[in-house]
């Protein structure tokens, strides 16, 4: 009998394979779980699809503009199936990926639907029935599938969610997008870039509201530059198809009811957690309403059970369930690690891209904080300007040591970036210390060592006010 660690993980997107072949580093027996797919919802109806479609958009609107960089052409056009054959190319590539590095940590994948029958148990059903697995230990990666708001009509085929918007095998001419969160604003970004006409429905007061305020107005800005539609403080009431179209009755800020037609109707109003049908019950685990309740090292209630990423509802985004998973494969395997979210990236993939970490201004004055602000305007930024783009770097310090408390870029490669500024709130920098460091020229990133000057009033490439 082997005396490995027995680690059963259910579930295999990121936050899953990145659990998986961390603890079978450190020496577990480990089993993963999956019902549909290696990669979960970002690999293959997430993030990447929506990456590499924005990808192919992004170059058709460069060559369409090609010629205020002296780059003519002649009948530039879209093939959408070849744009959507080339994203299917590179999901089943990175795929493919993951499966040879599971295989490489010597992960066993086992291909079912799993159900707790005990603390300690499982039921897998797969296509040649169903098999009980017992284990030390159970890590919980079932992810999230998209939210489906009670509303009349919504039933309607005309209405699709995030993964049917990216498995179109046309641009439609026209699209209503419910919800102004990262979903519909990419989504909003993708297909107005490829001659879609969008209107946006947002039940808040602002797109994005996890995003910097000011930031957030500019991206709304340069999205009603492309032709975008956002009403925001608007509700909708009902879907009824109309022929071809889909009609969407909305009440709008002012309490008025207007009704919006297009091909199709994104519902995007976010994502619920998947953990319905795994018999939570079964094995004692705590959850609200689905939401799997955890402590800081990623354990439930239960001993030895762990839950991460968006099953634990609290922020649903690959990187930090990949993030809990590698903290509760360590803790599963013995080891002491917590999770801490304050270095967390937001990045949402508009044209220019938006990026944020740490704190907003925003929630710096809900939290009483005494703070400070350093913004450098990218028009200002010799890369950008090259590169035709423009936007901004904002960065909040503390009042009186200069600390970092948080950092938001509106820019080309934003979600490069703020992975710069990610680090310096984890190593508790100061402006002095980015202000030290020498930035290449002509980089876009020296834009972060002048929004750090501009803290202290001491911006060499803009006027200071």
């Amino acid at each position: 009998m082997s005396d490995k660690i027995k680690v059963v993980v259910i579930g295999g997107g990121p936050g899953g394979y990145v659990a998986a072949i961390r603890a079978s580093q450190l020496g577990g027996d480990v089993t993963l779980v999956e019902k549909e797919y290696l990669g979960g919802t970002c690999l293959n109806v997430g993030c990447i699809p929506t990456k590499a479609l924005l990808h192919s958009a992004e170059i058709y609107e460069e060559a369409v503009e090609g010629a205020k960089y002296g780059i003519f052409a002649n009948d530039i056009k879209i093939d959408f199936t070849k744009v959507q054959e080339r994203k299917k190319l590179v999901t089943k590539q990175l795929v493919s990926g993951v499966k040879g590095l599971l295989a490489a940590n010597k992960v066993k994948v086992v291909f079912g639907e799993a159900t707790f029958t005990g603390k300690d148990s499982i039921a897998i059903k797969t296509e040649k029935g169903t098999e009980t697995i017992k284990a030390d230990k159970f890590i919980v990666a079932t992810g999230s599938i998209p939210a489906k708001p009670p509303i009349p009509g919504i039933e309607s085929t005309k209405c699709i969610d995030s993964t049917g918007a990216l498995e179109l095998q046309e641009v439609p001419k026209t699209m209503i997008i419910v919800g102004g969160g990262v979903i519909g604003v990419e989504i909003a970004t993708l297909y107005s870039t490829l001659g879609c006409k969008i209107t946006i429905i947002e039940m808040l007061d602002e797109i994005l509201p996890m995003m910097d305020g000011e930031l957030t107005k500019s991206i709304r800005s340069k999205l009603a530059k492309k032709g975008v539609e956002i009403n925001t403080g608007a509700k909708v009431m009902s879907f009824k198809d109309n022929g071809d179209n889909v009609d969407v009755t909305v009440q709008m800020s002012d309490g008025k009811t207007k009704v919006f037609s297009g091909d199709k109707a994104l519902i995007s109003i976010g994502r619920r957690t998947n953990t319905q049908t795994i018999g939570l019950d079964k094995a004692g685990i705590v959850n609200d309403r689905g939401r799997i309740t955890v402590n800081n090292k990623m354990e439930t209630n239960v001993p030895g059970i762990y839950a991460i990423g968006d099953c634990v509802g609290q922020i649903m985004l690959a990187h930090i369930a990949s993030t809990q998973g590698e903290v509760a494969a360590e803790n599963a395997l013995g080891h002491c690690n917590v999770f801490d979210s304050k270095t967390n990236p937001s990045c949402v993939y508009t044209k220019p891209e938006f990026a944020s970490v740490g704190l907003t201004e925003e929630e710096a004055k809900i939290k009483g904080i005494d703070y400070i602000v350093g913004k450098f305007p990218l028009a200002a930024n010799g890369r950008a300007m090259i590169m035709g783009e423009d936007g901004m770097i904002k960065i909040i310090a503390g009042k009186e040591y200069k600390e970092i408390l948080g950092a938001h870029i509106l820019g080309p490669r934003a979600t490069d970036l703020i992975q710069e500024l990610a680090l310096a709130i984890q190593m508790e920098a100061t402006i002095d210390e980015v202000i030290a460091t020498i930035h290449a020229h002509p980089t876009v990133a020296e834009a972060i060592k002048e929004a750090a000057l501009s803290v202290d009033k001491r911006a060499i490439h803009i006027p200071n006010k």
